[in-house]
């Protein structure tokens, strides 16, 4: 159960990335005092939260109504993944999460509650962590490793609150140069456990019952 809950740790936290979504979210609230940026955090991280945990508990039943076998989805997911990974070690996913944090920036008329669209969904709560937790909740064996799961995935929402209520102080302390090392070196890490979920799909396909 501990290695379990450490590996599903690592992976939720390398998809729902905390520190990559810290800094978008102090720019996104720049204009609120330190109070409603807390406040708003708290909202998105619980949203996210409710959305997460509904696919957790409820994945393996969605799959089984639309006819789509387990080993089908790790496919699917890790290529997903891999592609979120190729888009983090290029900053190509970074540039894209600026870009919406500028919209919400400049919409007319202005956004002021952010903490539903973008942080919530698809910061958080995107189709990368969704895809994830669905996979790890259908590959649960019983409530114990179904508990190992969601625990670990809100050991990472709580990560993911302290990130951002603590944005501002960790962008002045970091910089964009090691924000923009970690979001890499998350990448490369990302990519190695989506070509996981892949041969295992490709395994289960071809191997059936190994």
């Amino acid at each position: 159960m501990g290695e379990l809950f450490l590996s599903t740790f690592i992976t939720l936290f390398v998809v729902i990335d905390p520190i990559g979504c810290a800094p978008i979210f102090a720019g996104l609230t720049r204009g609120a005092s330190q109070r409603e940026a807390t406040a708003t955090a708290i909202r998105a991280t619980t949203i996210a939260g409710a959305i997460l945990l509904l696919f957790g508990l409820c994945g393996a039943k969605l799959l089984a109504a639309l006819g789509i076998g387990l080993d089908a989805f790790r496919i699917a997911g890790g290529l997903m993944l891999f592609l979120i990974a190729l888009e983090m070690v290029f900053e190509k996913r970074t540039e894209r999460d600026h870009d919406r944090a500028e919209e919400v920036l400049h919409a007319s008329p202005p956004v002021n509650d952010v903490s539903v669209f973008p942080m919530a969904m698809p910061m958080i709560a995107g189709p990368g962590s969704i895809a994830t937790v669905m996979l790890l909740g259908a590959r649960s064996n019983g409530m114990g490793e179904l508990a190992a799961v969601l625990g670990a995935l809100l050991l990472v929402l709580a990560l993911m609150l302290a990130a951002l209520v603590a944005a501002r102080p960790i962008m002045r302390l970091l910089g964009t140069r090691v924000e923009a090392a970690m979001t890499r070196l998350l990448g490369v890490l990302l990519a190695a456990l989506a070509v996981q979920y892949v041969i295992d799909g490709v395994k289960g396909v071809l191997l059936p019952g190994h």
